[in-house]
């Protein structure tokens, strides 16, 4: 069953839900999150040493490692199966991008990101007007947005190929917080408008 407070899985999922139930917005964050994720990693391998450890592959304890376990603890305590694999995929991520930005260095990393950044959340964007209709979560609550927004659409991902389910009932009850704060999001709007 679900938990409480930060670790609500169900009302995280049906908040963000509620701001991507269209097919082809849901499937442009799948395309799209996970590389933002990912470029923030590149940026942040430039950041201040947290820790004076002495890692290999040019690895170092910086804000981008401290964003790392910050997201993977969360994901965890959300969800131990899924989250273990979120936190798995945010720690290659670290890894990675360590790796490239080490590779690449600052002068032309810095490039690379604002161009995958700018294309990432242009397509994001293009999917919320175009598709979905609706502003970004990130405009209603920018943190649960920036912190949620890896872990929905890999359950997304894990419940479309492997039908995946934190807990059974899980998704019809999600699917019914999300109805609803849609039907609220419409009729709030049809009374601002007439």
């Amino acid at each position: 069953m679900g938990k409480l407070g930060l670790f609500d899985l169900e009302n995280h999922f049906a908040f963000y839900g509620a701001y991507h139930s269209n097919p082809v917005n849901i499937f442009i964050h799948m395309l799209f999150v996970w590389p933002i994720l990912f470029t923030s990693q590149v940026i942040l391998y430039f950041t201040p040493s947290l820790v004076d450890i002495s890692l290999p592959n040019s690895l170092v304890l910086n804000y981008g490692f401290l964003f790392t376990v910050i997201y993977a603890a969360f994901y965890v305590g959300m969800d131990v199966k899924a989250g273990s694999f979120a936190g798995l995929l945010c720690f290659l991520c670290w890894v990675f991008g360590s790796f490239l930005a080490h590779h690449l260095g600052f002068s032309v990393a810095w490039k690379v990101v604002l161009a995958a950044q700018l294309f990432c959340w242009t397509g994001q964007f293009i999917g919320h007007g175009v598709f979905e209709k609706r502003a970004p979560a990130l405009l209603d609550n920018l943190a649960q947005a920036f912190l949620m927004a890896p872990f929905f659409v890999l359950l997304e991902a894990l419940q479309f190929s492997v039908n995946y389910e934190p807990y059974p009932g899980f998704h019809t009850r999600v699917k019914a917080k999300v109805d609803a704060n849609i039907k609220e999001w419409k009729e709030s709007k049809q009374k601002k408008s007439s």
